[in-house]
């Protein structure tokens, strides 16, 4: 059996905790690894590493760490489809998901092959008499990212791309219930060139997590995953004087006016309610219909559709969804399911029972759908993380926006409707971060940024875009006079520009 152990130095090292976690191929159940977890010793090891070898990447000018990002994507590219099966049999996605996956970390990658012209900074001559004014942004030094098993070639991406392309070393927390492609990533990257240290992958779990969040040489920290795992490390790492961009949980609302187009809006709301088997940050699991007329039209194309949703192996290319990625979570999200049923939730079609004939022992559930789903059920509080959508209807549109703007989450939303106005209202009015109009995951592209409100993000910047070079580099000012426009004299007062 595979043994997955650290990535430190610049090569695989074994662990030496003596603490292995499973690793499981969701769509037969079995174990395909054992994963080691690290211990704080191995945590610091992978410090040390970085700090001894940051300092001369930090030196190395911006467009030569732009081309090793250069050889990194070509490399991706050369292996995309190895990758993607790797994904896909640990996480459990489809392999089509795994390779999409892929290229939305690809593409933070080549944002960053702009960094020579992102990382500038601002320059004024003759600011006073004789003096001139200049800022640059620096790196932090060593930095570090914890992210989670949903996307584990996306978010590792968008984190150490634009980290190590500012000249910081990066240490990699990802998750370990697929950490195979976390660290095929990180030999890629010394393939195209990066030096040894300045990406560094420790596998672990809570002990690993918060030897990150202690030690004293970690400037600044990234986590993707549940909120109150956010919030925790979002303290702990201010408490010890790190930057934090914390990223938590969602229950993403589809907001659908009675203009809406309903066969476009089914599609959408079937891609993004039950792709991935629901595990995404930006899935959408709460459909929101304006008006009994809009709501039983919904519902009369949708139910149809999630009963025939292809529930199937992430290697069948037919399939809608795979298995979910453990067996502890695939019984979770049924406890949510039983729960809804409990509070009274009217559930249409049940998932619960799905078997695969020849994968009896993978980790499957097939699409659920509740209508008549009240804000006051767990159901609808709670992110469930899952193929689980839920049905909440709304007498008008101002309810529907209040529902959104309410909730405790404010990840993403959108709204499906032909009439501008409305939309345009929308948009400005409701409070969550990333919005779509006739767009049911609104990721926004590299070159924009991503982060939710509320208890959503934790932090003042984003992932990816300009913050997130703003997050990982930090600002130097300059005055400067030459001898030429000195004063005789000693001066005592603050300098001021009159």
């Amino acid at each position: 059996m595979r043994t997955v152990g650290h990535f430190i130095g610049g090569r695989e090292v074994e662990g030496s905790s003596g603490r292995y976690g499973d690793v499981y191929e969701p769509m037969t159940g079995e174990v395909k690894a054992k994963v080691a977890l690290a211990t704080r010793d191995e945590v610091r090891a992978a410090v040390e590493n970085a700090l001894e070898a940051q300092p001369a990447w930090a030196a190395t000018n911006p467009q030569r760490r732009a081309r090793v990002f250069m050889k990194f994507i070509e490399l991706l590219h050369r292996d995309y489809d190895a990758l993607a099966e790797l994904l896909a049999r640990e996480h459990g996605k489809t392999v089509p998901d795994a390779k999409g996956d892929i290229q939305r970390g690809l593409e933070v990658c080549e944002f960053v092959l702009g960094i020579a012209h992102l990382q500038k900074g601002e320059y004024t001559e003759g600011a006073g008499p004789g003096i001139d004014m200049y800022s640059m942004r620096q790196p932090l030094g060593v930095v570090a990212g914890i992210t989670p098993f949903n996307f584990p070639a996306m978010i590792p991406m968008w984190k150490f791309a634009p980290a190590i392309a500012c000249g910081n070393a990066f240490i990699l927390k990802p998750s370990e219930r697929d950490p195979g492609v976390p660290m095929r990533l990180a030999e890629l990257m010394i393939e195209a060139g990066l030096p040894a240290g300045i990406l560094n992958v420790v596998n672990g779990d809570k002990e690993a997590v918060d030897a990150i969040l202690e030690d004293p040489d970690i400037k600044a920290v990234g986590f993707v995953g549940s909120s109150d795992i956010a919030h925790y490390v979002y303290s702990r790492a201010a408490a010890t004087g790190k930057r934090a961009q914390c990223f938590g949980g969602a229950k993403n609302h589809m907001i659908i006016m009675p203009d809406a187009d309903m066969d476009q809006t089914v599609d959408a709301l079937v891609g993004a309610g039950y792709g991935s088997a629901g595990e995404r940050c930006m899935a959408v699991s709460v459909a929101v219909p304006v008006g009994k007329g809009t709501a039983d039209r919904l519902m009369e194309k949708l139910v149809p559709r999630v009963e025939s949703l292809k529930v199937g192996p992430s290697t069948d290319p037919s399939a809608d969804f795979g298995p979910m990625v453990t067996r502890a979570h695939l019984e979770k999200v049924k406890k949510y399911v039983d729960i809804g049923v409990q509070e009274g939730a009217k559930l249409v079609v049940d998932g619960r029972n799905f078997s695969l004939q020849g994968y009896e022992n993978g980790f499957y559930m097939g699409g659920c759908l509740f209508d008549d789903v009240t804000p006051d059920m767990r159901i609808y509080k709670e992110e469930i993380f899952g193929p689980v959508l839920s049905v909440v209807r709304a007498k008008d549109y101002e309810e529907g926006l209040r529902l959104a703007n309410d909730h405790q989450y404010g990840n993403g939303v959108a709204i499906f409707t032909r009439d501008g106005d409305a939309a345009r209202d929308f948009a400005a009015k409701v409070q969550v971060g990333m919005v779509g109009i006739n767009v049911p995951i609104p990721v926004p592209l590299a070159y924009h940024t991503f982060g939710g409100w509320k208890r959503s993000g934790f932090g003042d910047l984003n992932q990816h875009g300009p913050h997130a070079i703003l997050f990982y580099t930090k600002t130097k000012t300059v005055t400067a006079r030459w001898p030429s426009g000195v004063k005789e004299g000693a001066e005592f007062v603050i300098p001021t520009m009159q």
